[in-house]
């Protein structure tokens, strides 16, 4: 299978000393490791530093490349996973080599505080960018031609894309993977690094609080979400839930925002938005039909709450992430 011409194949990842190798392990998982079962050719990835050879990590060991910023700079995918201190300026050859990869067209993506990085050479200068919640104040504050959201997961402008703490930098590959090959093949990732293939948010990437896990003693609440997960075309009010819980209205509500942070219909709304993306990309069935396979009762309806939740309309995604021909 061949891939769209616009994927950016090689990807490039900066090392630095004191790292965790968490966030560079993101990026070698989703867009270093091999994936034959996808019959499709995949992404060329290359782990750079500042200076070739060896580059201290925490905990005592040591991570070695032959790859300089020439080569960090060259890709079509250019990735800053942190930097070692966010009160520090990034060097002057790292901010020559981000703005020469801007320059030449690629795509930079950060990681946490590796915002710093993109800010530090000038790239985020009066643009939406986010980093980890704990440094949102201080990039302000160094930074204040940034526009600092804090309150989202990633934030995507197309060229630069930035990304909120280091498990929020699954979020971002995985997103990428949506926009060069689309939805399924974004699933697929994400089953295999079993992680949620979209949390709440598009492509403008307003992303709400996840829901997290469900306590063992709300398995009726557990129940009832994955009823409704395969019923979406159906009527369901929370009457309807709660019945599938064997628990009270009043009962399931409470419940229901414990073990999710959310309402029941808020909840819901974000499913069927959810469920109406792989038929926008990969059918030609109006939006008057999606809207209803997926339970809303009119397009109007559907317009509103998708607008509402992927900051986008159906037709602009679907034109953003179509992945067969008209």
């Amino acid at each position: 299978m061949t891939v769209p011409p616009e994927v950016r194949r090689t990807v490039s990842v900066l090392a630095y000393p004191g790292m965790s190798v968490f966030e560079t392990g993101i990026v070698t998982e989703v867009f270093g490791l091999p994936r034959p079962e996808l019959d499709r050719p995949w992404y060329d990835l290359t782990v750079c530093a500042e200076q070739p050879g060896p580059v201290p990590l925490l905990g005592g060991a040591s991570l070695e490349t032959p790859f300089g910023l020439d080569t960090f700079a060259a890709a079509e995918t250019v990735i800053v996973p942190g930097v070692p201190d966010v009160t520090v300026d990034p060097s002057p050859d790292l901010v020559a080599a981000l703005r020469l990869a801007h320059r030449r067209g690629a795509r930079l993506m950060s990681i946490c505080s590796g915002a710093f990085a993109l800010a530090g050479a000038g790239l985020l200068d009066g643009r939406r960018a986010t980093t980890h919640w704990r440094y949102a104040d201080e990039l302000r504050r160094r930074h204040p031609a940034v526009r600092v959201d804090a309150d989202v997961l990633y934030v995507d402008l197309g060229d630069v894309l930035t990304s909120a703490g280091s498990a929020a930098g699954l979020d971002l590959c995985v997103h990428v993977v949506r926009r060069d090959h689309g939805s399924t093949v974004a699933n697929a990732v994400a089953r295999r690094l079993v992680t949620a293939p979209h949390r709440d948010g598009g492509q403008a990437q307003f992303i709400e609080a996840p829901v997290g896990p469900i306590a063992q003693d709300d398995d009726g609440v557990a129940r009832s979400m994955d009823w409704a997960l395969g019923h979406l075309a159906q009527p369901i009010t929370v009457e309807t839930l709660a019945a599938r819980a064997r628990m009270s209205s009043r009962s399931y509500l409470r419940h229901f925002a414990r073990a999710t942070g959310s309402s029941p219909i808020r909840w819901l709304t974000v499913q069927r938005v959810r469920a109406s993306l792989a038929p926008l990309e990969t059918s030609d069935w109006p939006v008057e039909r999606i809207a209803s396979l997926v339970g809303f009762d009119s397009p109007v309806t559907f317009r509103y709450h998708f607008g509402r939740i992927m900051r986008t309309s159906p037709a602009a995604y679907r034109r953003t992430f179509r992945t067969t021909p008209m």
